[in-house]
């Protein structure tokens, strides 16, 4: 299926049978890899130190009462029937939480947000749970006759305060941290030997180049192969050896159990937390299929092998009581021996499915930082023309194989990497909660007391499970901690910078006066060729234009201030991708763009990104004066009198094509040598023809003419090159974290746009901001 199309995901729901099953069969091996092998270490890691296996079986009948409620309550209850129906546009994960609340309230820090981006289709502030004709959150009653005031409260306190929306940023990078940091733990989580371990890792993390799509093909038979074996060695272990295990799904077992136990039994609730890694999953990966398909996949095959496989463990632990050798708690003692060695080589190779999953997870959420502001630019490769969701990023790729390394031999066991990985995981599921509760006003519309009994409930569950997790800090849980404090720092650094960096050129932009008095000319030569500025500015001019004009005697004749900036939804459809507006009069030939990508689109390379562009600008000039563009001018925030219109891509151009020979010497001087020549490299370049068109106005068609004889004479890319230093009296912190941001900035990549495009055609221009 293409997903990159005008087909949203969202009408997955609305495809047949045929469709979504497929798609369930699909989510199988990206999604549930990693839960569905929490059965290896769950009973091991909880009996491994606080709590012992006892003849009366109240341990183990209290520890598969507690596996059993949990699964129900929080994968089951919480995120497939409740948070899977808050995505943004059919994406999921902590930033699409955070994006939504964002729309619905004021309380994102992207500094070049415009009014103009409400009005994107993806931009809709509805969704499956709001009431019909929906309640509006400015007080206004809606279709039941009552106004949302409880909303309206919330909105205006969180906007209000900005300490508020700080602490909601940090919470959203908290939450994305940790699933960064599950992802450096769940790859080296295995009951395997650690020289094994290691060179299972080695070449799982080799193999991500070639993406998911080419390595996933055996994912999904392995998934169901694994949960067939589990679900059939518990159903057999039932019957064989206890079949009234079914007893201890009540309960009152869970109460026995921490009453016998105690602190112990308290304590070792972070081994039982193993039991849902991977939940979060269903909601981060989202996008790849359907809330439908997700449903389907858990609810049916997921979900009942789980607890076949937790309750045939407890009745074969039932039978045999091992209290002196703890390993003999471990899932394959519970395997028939016949079946063992073949279990072991599926339950590897499950292992590292459910390691694929949670390395995609990982790439798919730096991704969707990068594209907000909150993580230094990184190559990003996508691997499938077809899902967009499938990308790599080479970096991160090896920085996690190499912490995942580390981890796996200097932890060596799997109980301490288990309490490190479950501190994560129940991390992210709190974050997850408290966000969940403010989209339940804010979004969904409901009342503040069902948000209260939301966060109340799975948030008293879950933080329970915290404090067993975090008891055992020293024991191998401050390592995700440390972890997520370096991303967290890293992200919130980059942040503050990006931020500080816009400030300083909204304060020192150019005002348009400025520009009228230099009249057409600019008092400069207008050289032939378009001069294409990039700026971050979505009004104004930038400082980097008058120290350019002011160290150099010559500009283009036609200059296109570019801003490619994303916004907070997903994707952004072509037709709504250009804001063109023109800068002075028609005669200065000034034009801004603005390109607007959602946080999961894919930017298109230099020679498609510049045929759109030019496309666009010349869609701007045929429209000048039309009732289109009366319609559809949106009026900027800043004070200036500059307008910019929605224009799509619309090929009013004659496009042709030309085949351009490149070769690496110069044939005219070295004829006779031609046979020991590199090979001629051919690619084609696009031209623009104006239309005949006998209608069009004299003015705009030289405009147009203007516009296309400035592409063919060339195309010059200026990059701003900034230089951040604090003012002076500065504070220690600001300094520092300044300093940090331009080492960042200055190892990370520049815009992705502007990768491929020429050195020849680059020009940077340097300057100092102090801040």
């Amino acid at each position: 299926m293409d997903l990159e199309g005008g087909t949203h995901l969202n009408t997955f729901k609305r495809e047949s049978w045929c469709t979504v099953l497929t798609l369930a069969y699909q989510s199988l091996g990206v999604v549930y890899g990693d839960l569905s092998t929490s059965p290896l270490y769950v009973y091991k890691s909880t009996f491994a130190e606080d709590i012992k296996h006892s003849e009366t079986n109240e341990e183990i009948y209290g520890v598969l009462s507690f596996v059993f409620w949990t699964l129900t309550l929080i994968p089951l209850l919480k995120y497939v029937f409740i948070v899977l129906r808050a995505n943004d546009n059919g994406e999921g994960g902590t930033f699409a939480l955070y994006s939504l609340l964002c729309r619905h309230a004021r309380v994102g820090f992207l500094p070049n947000g415009q009014l103009a981006d409400e009005e994107l289709s993806a931009y809709k502030k509805t969704d499956s749970l709001s009431r019909s004709g929906e309640d509006s959150i400015d007080g206004v009653a809606g279709s039941g006759g009552r106004p949302a005031t409880a909303p309206l409260k919330v909105k205006r306190l969180l906007e209000k305060h900005q300490v508020l929306q700080r602490l909601l940023l940090i919470l959203a990078l908290i939450g994305t941290c940790m699933v960064i940091g599950d992802g450096v733990f769940t790859p080296a989580l295995s009951d395997v030997e650690v020289p094994i371990a290691c060179v299972i890792l080695i070449c799982l993390f080799a193999l991500q180049h070639f993406g998911t799509h080419r390595v996933g093909f055996l994912f999904a038979p392995i998934v169901i192969t694994w949960l067939f074996s589990i679900s059939m060695i518990g159903i057999y272990n039932i019957i064989h050896w206890n079949p009234k295990i079914y007893q201890a799904l009540s309960p009152y077992y869970m109460y026995k159990f921490l009453k016998k136990t105690q602190k112990g039994g308290w304590m070792s609730l972070g081994g039982i937390l193993l039991c849902i890694t991977g939940s979060e999953a269903m909601f981060a990966d989202l996008g790849h299929f359907s809330q439908f398909s997700i449903n389907i996949a858990f609810t049916f095959v997921v979900y009942p092998s789980l607890i076949l496989a937790y309750m045939g463990q407890a009745a074969h632990l039932s039978q045999h009581h091992f209290i002196e050798n703890d390993y003999r708690i471990g899932f394959y003692v519970s395997v028939p021996e016949k079946l063992r060695w073949p279990v072991l080589g599926i339950a590897i190779l499950a292992a590292v499915v459910g390691s694929q999953a949670v390395i995609t997870g990982t790439f798919s959420i730096i991704k969707q930082c990068s594209a907000l502001g909150c993580f230094p630019r990184v190559k990003i490769i996508h691997t499938s023309p077809k899902f967009y969701g499938q990308v790599y990023i080479p970096d991160i790729n090896w920085i996690l194989m190499i912490l995942c390394l580390a981890i796996t031999i200097g932890f060596r066991d799997t109980k301490r990497m288990g309490n490190a990985s479950g501190l994560a995981v129940i991390t992210v599921m709190l974050v997850t909660t408290c966000l969940m509760s403010l989209v339940i006003v804010l979004c969904w519309r409901r009342s503040i007391f069902l948000a209260l009994c939301f966060i109340f409930f799975f948030g008293s569950i879950e933080a329970l499970y915290f404090s067993a997790s975090l008891i055992k800090f020293l024991e191998g849980a401050w390592v995700p901690v440390i972890l997520s404090f370096v991303f967290m720092i890293i992200m919130y650094v980059w942040h503050y910078g990006t931020l500080k960096k816009y400030e300083f050129d909204v304060q020192n932009k150019i005002s348009i006066n400025w520009l009228l008095s230099l009249g057409p000319t600019l008092g400069l030569v207008r050289v032939r060729g378009v001069g294409l500025i990039h700026t971050e500015l979505v009004s104004g001019i930038p400082a980097i234009f008058s120290h350019f004009v002011t160290n150099l005697p010559a500009f283009h004749e036609v200059v296109v201030f570019l801003c490619v900036k994303s916004v907070p939804v997903p994707h952004v459809q072509p037709e709504e991708r250009f804001l063109v507006g023109r800068i002075g009069p028609k005669e200065y030939r000034f034009y801004r763009c603005i390109a607007r990508y959602g946080y999961h689109d894919i930017h298109k390379d230099d020679i498609e990104f510049e045929k759109d562009l030019m496309c666009s600008i010349a869609a701007f000039i045929q429209s000048n004066g039309s009732s289109t563009e009366i319609n559809n001018l949106l009026e900027e925030s800043s004070k200036e009198d500059e307008k910019m219109a929605v224009v799509g891509v619309l090929h009013c151009l004659q496009e042709v094509e030309e085949n351009v020979e490149h070769e690496s010497e110069n044939s005219d001087d070295f004829p006779k040598h031609r046979e020991i020549q590199s090979p001629i490299i051919v690619r084609k370049k696009v031209r623009f023809v104006l239309p005949e068109s006998p209608k069009m106005d004299t003015a705009v068609r030289d405009e147009l003419r203007d516009l296309m004889e400035a592409r063919e004479s060339g195309l010059a890319f200026i990059l701003g090159n900034s230089y951040m230093k604090a003012k002076g009296g500065s504070s220690f912190m600001k300094k520092l974290a300044l300093n940090v941001y331009d080492f960042l900035r200055r190892n990370s990549r520049g815009p992705s746009y502007a990768v491929s495009i020429p050195h020849a055609s680059t020009l940077e221009v340097g300057m100092n901001y102090l801040v």
